[in-house]
């Protein structure tokens, strides 16, 4: 939904602007053509817009003429565009409120306001002069404007609110007044959010907060825009929760040059832009539909197609990209594609023309061309209803956001040869670790960026960066993390553009990190705690101080925090003297039922402690105690001057002591703010560093998870080869080979079974034949998500696999036809085929199915075998695949082509799919078996086999079923150890903390326990399986590594409360999140080792359960060992 409503709402200049660039040389826009361009054509009727000309003028005034200035408050010339973008969208609107709205808008100005309605002036000084002031600056995006508690808007803008942000105008929809409409200020974001998910830019005016002189208006200023991927954050660094910060949206724009296409992508939250060139039509259109998109701008040389004419798209090239471009709203540019598309985007949002933008793009030399949409769709590396999603198989269920969106991206545009191998080498270290690793703190780097751009990152984002930057040191001092840290430069180099080597990585990591150590106070300010007294309530001083307490190292505002302090001592004994006797004298009074009542009441609405009490006055002044006290109670008021209630009162000392607190208070938050600002504009200095962190991080994490995933489904490994460079013809030769074993269809999980494993040995061009269901689209769906996986340096579902690094893998398989693009689906198919064809090289995968299906079957099968022939003589590998079995009763030319086909056997008589390739050539469709078994009528299917016997003849297919599964099993190789170590419990290491001595204590009594259950049981196997323990510590905040994945362990959880929980698990990854999820056990730490099998692992669990509860540690799970002896007596007998 939300992708829709972006291709069908967001930006770019209607389709008419495109138009215009035909017709340069007209003295007026084709769009009114024949009326006048200071007229518009509204609902079927010319309309004056307003005319600049001052009625003194008509009268022939001379002096007023020479004296002329330009109204501010009409529309200028340079508007008309604008109002009329407006208008193309207003015409999308469908609510009745909204079309009632809209019925009352007068296009004479930027706002669409009527002056002649009710709070319509636009005069000098109104706040609807102010807002069209506003308006100017950005006129394409929606103005809210502050006003009190309230955010609004009119005109044009009141109803795109209505529309799309489900909010109700102002004062209904009386006709007699100007669309007005607009939020609480505590649901903008919400309404930000609606706005900018339907593709709108809005731009936010705040007011300047204080006290304003009387009879004067509050200074206004622009505090920020939302654009869609890219929040308003104006004012988070005041706030305690987080920014949900979506995926930056680039502005993008497409060109064209003899070297094929090109599309440049501007992100302007990061101020970086990319450029690809060299790209196929196809690679283009994938993208488009991948990327959610700010501004589409393309280039007038598209236009220039191959034939020479103008009419783009209609003659074969171009067609598909502008069937998917003409669907969407897009605007024209010319002059140089990337400098000028620049100034396109510095228009869009406002920036000044000294703004720079940093060139991310890193060389596609020697790199596998993007997938197709073709290829990318059928591999479900984009979500295809029908198709299964590689995505889904290459992450665990958990994983998800960035590391997913990573992966997605490495899947689309595989990198090179040498990124692939540190990808691979670093999923291989990976696999193999056995130490803790982190938990991968992901921040968007455009999220990280625009925060301290904006100097509006609070203390909780500050925490996650340095916990980035944390991570990364951790990863540079673990000797098994350190080679993986290293490994993951250059691959971030890819991704973000900055070259950093690992030196200037590790000190800048120090550097920052050290600042926001200094100033932020990570262990929660325990050193700040809240006032608290006891005759005022708690929640008042929590309100008050929560919001700045905390935050930053008290050192840094020790000033005002002693003002805070010393200011509520004041408030304190203000309240103590002028409210307490008064308490003492009502709680004194024995009265019936109706005597007096008084408090010390906590006013949250006004921020103030005042006495709330009634019947408390007495009858006859004796000068008794608290007499003197009631004498100068006053009724409380609000900040206008307005009684707050009859039961409100408060003293002249309470309210100066108050208003000194809240003076103090202010003053406390405003410096507290002023640290954080200044942190974030020191940190900007080293945002390359955090850039680049971040994205490591990212990086890291999703190839973590992916290793974890790929053991778990029990994949491998491939042997990447490069395919180029080599002399040597041996080598050359091998370079040129395809080799997958056990290769399993990527949906499936090898550990469940039940699906058919193949070999593929390529060295040329396969002609596959097969039954219907036989497997040959699977086949070829497996065979090109395995290779791209390969040159992406990720793991496949093979049992051993050799590939090539190719330059491009590219899969076709059905077509459908495009109405759209008045496109049979044979045409789609002949269209799509052309691109391959160009794109292939001798180092190309080039996958068909079912190649020719639409068409007329004799002229069919010649296109098909002349296509085959082409392959063959590129020299490429692949795969075609056809039912149509004339292809070898042509006389084709081949050299590099050999004959396969998916396997049959008989089963009572019937002919059956093997699904296995062999040798050979396979004519048997089971066609009529197939449409049977979907429910034909078996009076059809037998008059079909009627007619087959008395036209053609009877074909026996003949097949061979080759089937070579090799077993896959883990073996665990631990040393033989039977020495016995002592327990020294009381050992205390000088230095160590409570913790740290108890990890100890614990992994020593669990080896210790293990290793005489093991010379208890007087088993040889049980000695050699489990003959030496190694205990593993999991940190507060580490997760284990993908080495534990499909093993069973017995862990055990240091709880805070420094009771121990034994357990036993076949997921030691998921139950530490599981048990981490539970109150109390965020940061707790575990312990655990692996042992062969979870027969043998329940056992360890309850005796570790008994012997360390006998030996004085504290366990929360005692109950637990009584009932987990089961069926163990000959487990090793």
């Amino acid at each position: 939904m939300y992708r829709l409503a972006t291709r069908n709402v967001v930006v770019s200049l209607p389709r008419w602007r495109s138009l215009a660039h035909f017709f340069r040389s007209s003295p007026s826009p084709i769009f009114i053509s024949l009326v006048p361009y200071r007229f518009l054509r509204i609902n079927g009727h010319v309309k004056n817009v307003s005319c600049f000309t001052d009625t003194k003028v008509l009268k022939g005034t001379s002096r007023v003429t020479k004296k002329l200035k330009m109204p501010k408050n009409v529309l200028d010339d340079k508007d008309l565009p604008h109002i009329l973008w407006w208008k193309e969208r207003l015409q999308m609107c469908r609510k009745p409120s909204t079309v009632q709205l809209i019925e009352r808008l007068e296009y004479s100005n930027l706002l669409g306001l009527d002056s002649n309605l009710r709070n319509g002036s636009l005069k000098e000084g109104t706040l609807n002069w102010e807002m069209l002031q506003f308006k100017s600056k950005f006129p394409r995006q929606i103005l809210l404007c502050r006003v009190g508690d309230f955010y609004e808007a009119s005109g044009i803008d009141a109803c795109i609110l209505v529309e799309y942000a489900g909010l109700n105008p102002f004062g209904g929809l009386r006709s007699d007044s100007i669309p007005r409409a607009g939020c609480p200020v505590v649901n903008l974001r919400q309404t930000l959010d609606d706005l900018t998910q339907n593709g709108y830019s809005v731009c936010i005016v705040e007011e300047v907060q204080g006290p304003a002189q009387a009879r004067s208006r509050k200074r206004r200023f622009i505090s920020g825009h939302a654009h869609p991927g890219n929040p308003y954050v104006y004012g988070l660094a005041a706030v305690d929760h987080d920014l949900n910060f979506p995926e930056p949206m680039p502005v993008v724009g497409i060109s064209y040059s003899a070297r094929g296409y090109c599309i440049n992508m501007v992100l302007e939250p990061m101020k970086t832009y990319s450029s690809e060139d060299c790209l196929t039509e196809e690679a283009v259109v994938t993208k488009l539909r991948t990327c959610q998109y700010h501004h589409l701008f393309l280039h007038t040389s598209l236009r220039q197609s191959s034939c020479g004419t103008n009419h783009w798209g209609e003659f074969g090239e171009g067609g598909l990209l502008w069937g998917e471009c003409r669907s969407r709203h897009f605007e024209w540019f010319d002059g140089d594609p990337i400098s000028d598309l620049l100034v396109k985007v510095k228009e869009l949002y406002g920036l000044d023309d000294e703004v720079t933008f940093r060139n991310k793009t890193v060389s596609s030399r020697n790199r596998a061309r993007p997938l197709t949409l073709g290829t990318s769709t059928q591999i479900g590396a984009i979500p295809t209803e029908g198709i299964p999603s590689l995505l889904k198989v290459l992450l665990p269920p958990n994983c998800n956001g960035l590391p997913a969106l990573y992966i997605r991206d490495l899947l689309l545009n595989p990198p090179s040869y040498e990124i692939a191998s540190k990808i691979q080498a670093t999923c291989k270290l990976m696999s193999s670790i056995t130490c803790p690793i982190p938990e991968f703190t992901c921040i968007s780097a455009a999220k990280l960026v625009k925060l301290l751009e904006w100097r509006e990152a609070n203390h909780m984002e500050f925490c996650r960066i340095k916990n980035v930057l944390d991570e990364i040191l951790q990863m540079e001092k673990t000797s098994e993390l350190n080679q993986i840290l290293k490994h993951l430069i250059d691959p971030t180099w890819v991704a973000t553009g900055l070259e950093i080597n690992f030196e200037t990585l590790v000190a800048g990591c120090k550097i920052a990190s050290g600042k926001i150590g200094e100033i932020i106070s990570l262990d929660g300010g325990k050193d700040q705690k809240v006032s608290s007294f006891s005759d005022i309530p708690n929640e008042f001083f929590e309100d008050m101080e929560s919001t700045w307490k905390g935050r930053i190292k008290r050192i840094h505002i020790d000033d005002v925090f002693t003002a805070v302090e010393r200011a509520a001592e004041a408030l304190h004994f203000a309240v103590t003297e002028d409210f307490i006797p008064i308490i003492s004298r009502i709680k004194a009074t024995v009265a019936p039922l109706g005597g007096p009542k008084g408090e010390i009441s906590y006013a949250r609405e006004h921020e103030a402690v005042w006495f709330k009490g009634k019947r408390f006055t007495p009858n006859l002044w004796a000068g008794s105690p608290g007499e003197e006290q009631i004498k100068q109670l006053k009724h409380a008021l609000d900040s206008k001057g307005k009684k707050v209630g009859e039961e409100w009162f408060t003293t002249p000392k309470v309210e100066a002591a108050l208003t000194r607190y809240h003076e103090a208070n202010a003053n406390a938050k405003a410096r507290v703010l002023e640290v954080l600002r200044g942190l974030a504009t020191e940190l900007q200095s080293n945002i390359n560093i955090l850039v680049f962190s971040s994205t490591l991080l990212v990086i890291a994490k999703s190839l973590f998870a992916h290793t974890s995933e790929g053991r778990r489904r029990k994949w491998v490994f491939p042997t990447l080869v490069e395919s180029h460079g080599f002399e040597d013809l041996n080598l050359m030769v091998k370079n040129h080979e395809m080799k997958i074993v056990g290769l399993l269809p990527y949906w499936f999980n090898r550990v469940e079974g039940g699906a058919v494993h193949n070999t593929v040995d390529m060295q040329s061009l396969f002609l596959l034949t097969g039954p219907n269901g036989g497997g040959k689209s699977s086949l070829l769906r497996s065979i090109c998500a395995a290779s791209v996986l390969g040159i992406c340096g990720l793991m496949v579902p093979a049992e051993s696999a050799l590939i090539p690094y190719f330059d491009s893998i590219m899969l076709h398989m059905k077509s459908y036809d495009s109405p759209a693009d008045r496109k049979s689906s044979f045409q789609v198919e002949m269209s799509e085929l052309r691109s391959i064809i160009a794109g292939t090289t001798k180092r190309s995968l080039v996958l068909v199915d079912e190649i020719c299906r639409g068409t007329e079957t004799a002229k069919g099968t010649c296109i098909a075998g002349s296509i085959i022939e082409t392959l063959d003589r590129v020299g490429c590998l692949g795969i075609v695949s056809t039912h149509l079995h004339g292809i070898f009763t042509l006389p084709l030319n081949l050299k590099n082509t050999v004959h396969k086909a998916m396997g049959t056997t008989c089963v009572d008589g019937q002919i059956k799919p093997t699904w296995k390739l062999i040798d050979g050539v396979c004519k048997e469709s089971l066609a009529f078996e197939t449409a049977k078994r979907e429910g034909i009528a078996e009076t059809i299917i037998n008059r079909a086999e009627d007619l087959y016997l008395s036209v053609y003849a009877k074909e026996s297919p003949s097949a061979e079923n080759i089937q070579n599964q090799e077993g896959f099993s883990t073996y665990i190789d631990v040393n033989n150890l039977k020495r016995r170590t002592h327990l020294h419990s009381k050992k205390l290491l000088l230095g160590a903390n409570q913790m740290e001595v108890l990890h100890k204590e614990v992994e020593s009594a669990v080896i210790l326990a293990c290793q005489d259950y093991i010379m208890e049981q007087h088993s040889e196997k049980i000695a050699l399986e489990l003959n030496k323990i190694k205990c593993v510590i999991i940190g507060a905040r580490e997760q284990p590594p993908p080495s534990v994945v499909g093993s069973s362990s017995v862990y055990v959880i240091f709880r805070p409360d420094k009771k121990l929980y034994v357990g036993e698990t076949d997921d030691l990854k998921g139950r530490i999140r599981t048990h981490r999820l539970r109150e109390g056990l965020r940061d707790a730490s575990f312990l655990y080792f692996l042992v062969p099998g979870k027969s043998l692992a329940c056992q360890l669990e309850s005796m570790l359960i008994k012997r360390l509860s006998s030996q004085g540690f504290h366990l929360s799970n005692i109950a637990k060992g009584e009932h987990r002896n089961f069926g163990t007596s000959n487990l090793y007998a």
